[in-house]
């Protein structure tokens, strides 16, 4: 039988990567914040690796729709940051398990974000000690875009900044949206008393 699984706190994060493969692209920024359930800050991280220049031109250029389209400016900001860190891969990931040792026990972690699938692919590939650290479930935000969007029509105007940092924070204010519409109802049941939950407008 399974433990069961109930995490005091929740990782969110997102990473600004070239592209969206994990094996040919490369994942330039991370940013982290660490959170309880009310989604209340208790810490954050940011951190950037640097990768060669040519290489990641020359992923830009592939993925070219994007950035140097609505990815335009975060693209210039990212290659000056790329630029100017020293900080390699491998001291990137040391920094990221100091980081998680400082705010979690050894339990695997809840991983959460938008669409965090994808940043979990680039963790699994990049960095194999962060991957380890993490529980296979994890709190994707854009599941509940999906239904609320298709089932009830509500949608979150949600910033799109493309910089790791203010996409998890938009993706907080996301989620809390989405809580906003969901009340709990009383129904008594005899003994007990329990709750359903109902979407309102």
């Amino acid at each position: 039988m399974k433990a069961k699984f109930k995490p005091q706190r929740v990782l969110w994060l997102d990473m600004e990567m070239t592209g969206l493969d994990p094996v040919e692209d490369f994942p330039i920024e991370v940013a982290m914040i660490v959170t309880d359930w009310e989604f209340t800050e208790i810490a954050r991280f940011e951190g950037a690796a640097h990768w060669c220049s040519e290489k990641i031109q020359a992923r830009f250029d592939k993925n070219k729709s994007f950035w140097y389209g609505d990815g335009a400016a975060a693209r210039e900001q990212l290659i000056a940051q790329n630029k100017a860190t020293k900080t390699t891969k491998a001291q990137l990931e040391r920094d990221i398990l100091v980081f998680l040792d400082e705010h979690f026990d050894d339990a695997p972690i809840l991983l959460a974000g938008n669409s965090i699938h994808q940043d979990r692919r680039f963790i699994d590939h990049w960095f194999k000690k962060f991957s380890k650290r993490l529980h296979y479930r994890m709190l994707d935000v854009s599941a509940w875009k999906v239904v609320f969007e298709g089932k009830y029509g509500k949608k979150f105007a949600k910033p799109e900044d493309h910089r790791a940092l203010e996409d998890i924070r938009g993706s907080i204010m996301e989620l809390k949206y989405y809580l906003k519409k969901v009340k709990p109802w009383p129904i008594n049941n005899l003994k007990n008393l329990s709750w359903v939950c109902l979407v309102c407008g």
